[in-house]
C-alpha cells in the first residue's frame, strides 16, 4: 500500500490525478537548509527525510511503500522557502519580478528493502510586476504555505510568462517522474 507522507492538500490532489489509491501519514519534518548546502541537495534531502519519517510511522504495516517530496523556489543560487508574512511575500514576489528562476521537486519512494528516487526542474519567468500587482497578491493570502510566495495554480498564473519542465512539479509534484518512480515500486500509475 503506498501512503503519501505529507500535509500538503496540493500532493495529494496531484497524487489523486494519477489514478493512485493512497493512504496519508503526517509527518513533521524540520525545512531548514544547512549552511552551503546546494539547493538541490537541501530538496532532496527534505523529501527523503519526510519518507524516512513516514516509513517509520508504519514500521508495523507489511508492504508499506511511502512517498516524500519537497519543492523550493531558487533564485541565483538562494532557497527562497515560504514567506513568514505578507511582507516577506511582498518582498519575495518583488525579487521574482522580471527574472527566471528555478522551482526544484525532489520525490522519494521506500519501502523495508530499497529507495529511489526523482527529481525535477523547471524554469519560471515571471513577468514583471508593479507595487499594485504584488500588494494585491500578498493581501490575498494566497501565498501562505506556498515555496516562493506564490500558487501557480492559483491567481498567480498570470504573473507566469513562460514556464519550461513540470508544471504539476511547480504546485509540489512533478507527476511524469512521480508515476514513473511508482512504476518501479509496482504501483500502477
Amino acid at each position: 500500500m503506498l501512503y503519501l507522507a505529507s500535509k500538503s492538500p496540493r500532493r495529494r490532489e496531484l497524487l489523486e490525478r494519477i489514478g493512485v489509491r493512497f493512504g496519508v501519514v503526517d509527518v513533521d519534518v524540520p525545512e531548514v537548509r544547512a549552511l552551503h548546502e546546494p539547493p538541490a541537495d537541501y530538496v532532496s534531502r527534505v523529501a527523503r527525510e519526510k519518507a524516512g519519517a513516514g516509513l517509520l510511522e508504519l514500521s508495523g504495516v507489511a508492504g508499506a511503500v511511502v512517498l516524500g517530496a519537497d519543492t523550493e523556489v531558487v533564485l541565483d543560487g538562494e532557497v527562497f522557502g515560504k514567506p513568514a508574512d505578507a511582507a516577506q511575500a511582498a518582498d519575495m514576489l518583488r525579487r521574482l519580478s522580471g527574472r527566471t528562476h528555478e522551482v526544484l521537486s525532489a520525490v522519494w519512494c521506500l519501502d523495508a528493502g530499497r529507495e529511489e528516487q526523482a527529481f525535477s526542474i523547471t524554469q519560471v519567468e515571471f513577468a514583471r510586476l508593479d507595487a499594485g500587482r504584488i500588494d494585491a497578491y500578498a493581501g490575498s493570502g494566497e501565498w501562505q504555505g506556498k515555496a516562493g510566495a506564490y500558487a501557480i495554480q492559483g491567481r498567480a498564473e498570470a504573473f507566469v510568462v513562460r514556464l519550461s519542465g513540470s508544471y504539476s512539479g511547480v504546485m509540489g509534484l512533478p507527476l511524469h517522474e512521480t508515476a514513473a518512480l511508482l512504476r518501479r515500486f509496482g504501483i500502477s500509475a
